[in-house]
């Protein structure tokens, strides 16, 4: 049974009033008038270029008649992968997500679509098209939730990847949601979804979890050097997006930076040491790219390592590889802020030298960076901490409690309910020791704090 209102209705509707003639119609349009007139007497199906014509010979905005297009074709009938394909495409290039979500609720009951809309997915991804391909592989992941698949752990690893964002919350719940599909990928993929996984937890701060998938990390590398040298002298196929080498200093990496929460700076320093001693044989041009760059990481982290063991001599150059290496600047105003705050370090000169940077951080927070996006939040948000607890303990009230609540304002967009806690307690802490001028200054900013992080509100308090 077809809609009460059909698109060839629509069109007829609108030569009649337009007082036009099927040849005039299909001049302007630029559809043939014999395939016109068989689309009004419903003798033959639209296709989709087609109805892209008819729309704009309407002047009609694109996608108008999707909808309406979508029940016709797909749902008050059987689709057919030939129609099915052009109509997905072009509603994830127009954005018209309800409409694929309307339709492929309809096809995941037949089964011989999958394969289909699973290299669809994949080919949206490719173009940025994420919402849609998100969609396409939810559709696969519920059509094949009972059987043990790769396809079906690929579409969770690209599910898990696609839901990650500023809410620290939802993006611990996709990654617990994910963790257990890690071992049906194919080995070297594999690699790639630890990499992923770690860098999620260490934007999250669980320290713990990050060691164990470096450790994990550590043994598929050398499970997978062992298995190739069997294979050597066959053609092998890569399926991970980095050489092989490049995993094994990476957990290394992740390592050091687990050591260096911990405080504990010499093993951090151990494990810095073993990712920058990196040595291949034969290496290539793309291998030489990593090389320096886990040199190149070494170095800094060394500076930073020892600056956090209260090398102050260490500092300044820190400073000069961080103002060169834009991408390191960030994580390194964090370091430096905890280091001051550690050691009670006048880092002044610093602030004035990163005063544009950090004027800039203040008013986009998403500046360029290869970090994701969840680790870039991260720093974001202890960066202003570090600097509101340094300004205030120097007794500089106004740019503290400034720096202060910007921090709040961060903490609170990625639902970081620990710094939230943190600030309100450091707020509460200097405002009774500021001075009388000061608070009558910061009546307003008391009054927004209060209101938005008081007692009574609904934060997570058992983030403790």
């Amino acid at each position: 049974m077809e809609p009460t209102t059909t698109i060839r209705s629509f069109i007829e509707d609108y030569i009649r009033k337009q007082g036009y003639t099927l040849q005039y119609f299909a001049d302007i349009s630029g559809v043939n008038a014999g395939t016109l007139s068989a689309i009004i007497k419903g003798t033959r199906p639209i296709a989709m270029a087609q109805l892209d014509l008819i729309t704009k010979g309407m002047k009609l905005e694109e996608g108008h008649f999707y909808e309406i297009y979508g029940a016709e074709c797909f749902v008050e009938s059987a689709p057919h992968w030939r129609r099915l394909e052009p109509f997905l495409q072009r509603c994830a290039e127009l954005d018209k997500l309800g409409c694929i979500q309307r339709v492929i609720q309809q096809v995941t009951d037949d089964r011989s679509y999958i394969s289909e809309l699973f290299e669809m997915a994949e080919g949206m991804l490719e173009r940025g098209q994420k919402k849609a391909a998100r969609m396409l592989y939810e559709c696969v992941a519920e059509c094949e939730k009972y059987q043990h698949s790769e396809r079906l752990a690929l579409c969770q690893y690209r599910i898990f990847t696609l839901s990650l964002g500023q809410d620290q919350h939802e993006n611990l719940r996709a990654a617990v949601h994910f963790e257990p599909y890690i071992n049906r990928l194919d080995e070297e993929r594999q690699l790639d979804a630890i990499r992923d996984l770690a860098n999620t937890y260490s934007g999250l701060c669980h320290w713990d979890k990050v060691f164990q998938l470096a450790d994990e990390l550590e043994q598929r590398v050398e499970f997978l050097e062992q298995y190739k040298k069997k294979k050597k002298g066959l053609e092998q196929y890569r399926t991970s997006k980095h050489p092989l080498f490049t995993y094994r200093a990476y957990a290394y990496l992740l390592k050091a930076t687990v050591w260096g929460e911990r405080k504990d700076f010499h093993k951090a320093l151990k494990h810095t040491t073993l990712y920058s001693n990196v040595e291949i044989d034969q290496p290539s041009s793309e291998d030489f790219i990593f090389i320096k760059r886990f040199q190149d990481w070494a170095k800094v982290n060394t500076y930073l390592y020892k600056l956090m063991m209260g090398d102050y001599e260490a500092l300044n150059s820190y400073l000069d590889f961080i103002e060169e290496n834009e991408n390191e600047t960030l994580l390194g105003l964090v370091k430096i802020m905890e280091a001051a705050n550690l050691y009670n370090l006048n880092v002044d000169h610093a602030l004035r030298r990163f005063d544009l940077y950090i004027n800039i951080l203040f008013e986009d927070r998403n500046h360029e960076s290869s970090y994701t996006a969840q680790i870039k939040d991260d720093r974001y948000t202890k960066f202003w901490a570090e600097l509101a607890f340094y300004q205030l303990s120097k007794e500089r009230y106004e740019e503290g409690f400034r720096s202060l609540l910007t921090c709040l304002a961060s903490s609170h967009k990625i639902k970081d309910d620990s710094t939230i806690i943190y600030c309100v307690g450091l707020f509460e802490e200097y405002r009774m020791r500021a001075t009388e001028s000061v608070k009558l200054n910061y009546k307003s900013l008391i009054k927004e704090v209060y209101s938005r992080y008081d007692k009574k509100s609904n934060i997570g308090i058992n983030a403790f």
